[in-house]
């Protein structure tokens, strides 16, 4: 990696741990989410500072065990304050009620509450103002994901003279979807303030330029290499796709572990089936799990020389579990696994075994150890991390994994992976079919190429690429910004020399 003189500034709506209080007490707790994990081993080779919620506690104890925390680390915690309020509004509410439906191409299920999005600027404007404290001219400001949008806007705000880069881990929306948010251009400008803009697919590069093309038309871009530079009212913009990978080494060794082998082992024997199937995932709309039920009902249906042969473990990870759409989603699961259970099961087979709640690393690498196949099915996703967390643990190079085309990591893996579209029921269930028949060397031939993939294309190769990014990025234009009056909560900076966006 290019050298860094300064800090890493990390900016995400939470910490890598979190705040809790219990009976008259605060502890500190790891939170949920895969994003500390990805960053983990990034932070073997920096130093700085990690800036996001801990949690609604009282400043004294939170500060205390924040400090607390990070002795040990190559880097420290800063917290930014929200209530409770502030987080119904701007987590469930803007955040997961507006932009992850509607990135996910899933308009119907947004409530574009003006209440959510005023909410939404104070809290980026509050991230901003924190991260602008913390970081110095020499320091690298990384912003992570869709919480924290209209963050660059606010910390230009600040003068702060660092470097700023911001990664989106879900998708971009083509024109057509992005264009029902009503506040789609002060998203654009803002996103346009950050020096390095990274997406996880050469597709959400193409719908980010789409966009800008369409709805920021005084823009213009051109082609360096493998980013494209966007140029609005004097800044430029380097935007480029960056998929985000997994730490290979460390899954491999794991997995391979003899405590690992033995688990996977009696679990294989317990089960007593020739063919396991695994599923994991949050509990979201998105990943597809009720499609992937009924394909397997189909699978069941017409092939039943497979019944007793073959189990679908399906790991479903509570999230989100205080909106509405992931309680009716849960009951959906729930309702379709005891309909597809009570349909099929015969003394000493069981069709589906469903858990749903979180796992250990241990549990899960033993199930990724155990399995044959990873079934995949989401509708529409930023990358999906368990297909190559899945090729890393299969050391073996037995394993075969059915993914959705609609994932990044289809893009990488469609030369291994048997790739299905899951809106297409009776061709997720042929894909079952097909994994669990295909011979053995086809089947070492095809996870050796993903896990040569994987190893090569790992996580810390997919920070360095965006941090070399931005380190190489033209120096930030620092300066007040002006009112244009489109937007009187979120001024704008007036257009000077309007062009048009020329196709990248």
């Amino acid at each position: 990696m290019k050298l860094l003189e300064g800090r890493l500034i990390t900016v995400s709506n939470r910490l890598p741990v979190e705040i809790k209080h219990r009976g008259g007490q605060s502890r500190l707790s790891r939170s949920a989410g895969g994003l500390a994990t990805a960053l983990d081993s990034i932070w073997r080779f920096c130093h700085g500072i990690w800036v996001g919620w801990a949690g609604a506690v009282d400043s004294g104890s939170g500060e205390h065990l924040l400090e607390k925390a990070s002795r040990g680390r190559t880097f420290s915690f800063k917290a930014v304050p929200l209530s409770r309020d502030e987080v119904s509004k701007f987590y469930s509410g803007f955040a997961n009620e507006i932009i992850w439906p509607l990135f996910h191409d899933m308009p119907s299920r947004c409530d574009f509450d003006p209440e959510y999005w005023e909410v939404y600027q104070r809290i980026n404007r509050r991230f901003a103002q924190a991260a602008g404290e913390a970081a110095s001219g020499k320091d690298l400001v990384w912003v992570h994901d869709y919480h924290l949008m209209l963050m660059g806007r606010y910390l230009r705000e600040t003068r702060s003279a660092a470097r700023a880069g911001f990664f989106l881990h879900i998708p971009f929306p083509a024109p057509d979807i992005f264009e029902k948010l009503p506040w789609r251009k002060p998203v654009l400008r803002a996103l346009l303030q950050y020096d390095v803009v990274g997406f996880q697919t050469d597709r959400d590069h193409c719908n980010f330029l789409s966009c800008i093309e369409r709805i920021l038309p005084e823009a213009r871009s051109s082609r360096d290499e493998s980013h494209t530079k966007v140029v609005l009212e004097g800044r430029c913009t380097r935007v480029g796709n960056f998929p985000i990978s997994i730490a290979f080494e460390e899954f491999a060794n794991h997995a391979a572990s003899h405590d690992v082998e033995a688990a996977a082992q009696q679990f294989r024997h317990e089960l007593g089936n020739k063919y396991l199937v695994l599923g994991v995932d949050r509990m979201d709309y998105t990943k597809g799990i009720p499609e992937r039920l009924k394909a397997f009902r189909i699978l069941l249906r017409r092939f039943p020389e497979l019944r007793h042969r073959v189990t679908l473990l399906q790991v479903v990870v509570p999230s989100r579990e205080e909106i509405p759409n992931y309680k009716e989603l849960r009951r959906e699961v729930e309702l379709l696994v005891s309909q597809i259970n009570g349909e099929f099961t015969e003394s000493g087979w069981v069709p589906i075994h469903y858990m749903h709640r979180s796992l250990t690393r241990k549990q899960l690498v033993t199930y990724y150890r155990a399995a044959d196949i990873v079934l995949v099915t989401s509708l529409k996703d930023g990358m999906n991390l368990v297909a190559k967390e899945f090729c890393a643990a299969q050391v073996d190079e037995s394993g075969v994994v059915v993914i959705s085309e609609f994932t990044g990591a289809a893009a990488e893996l469609q030369h291994g992976a048997v790739v299905v579209n899951p809106n297409d029921l009776a061709g997720v269930a042929e894909a079952i079919h097909r994994a669990c028949v295909m011979p053995l060397e086809e089947k070492r031939s095809r996870m050796r190429l993903l896990r040569d993939i994987v190893r090569t294309y790992n996580v810390q190769s997919w920070a360095e690429a965006f941090l070399n990014a931005v380190l190489m990025a033209e120096p930030a234009v620092v300066g007040a910004a002006g009112s244009s009056g489109e937007d009187t909560n979120f001024p704008l900076i007036a257009s000077s020399s309007p062009q048009n966006l020329k196709s990248a």
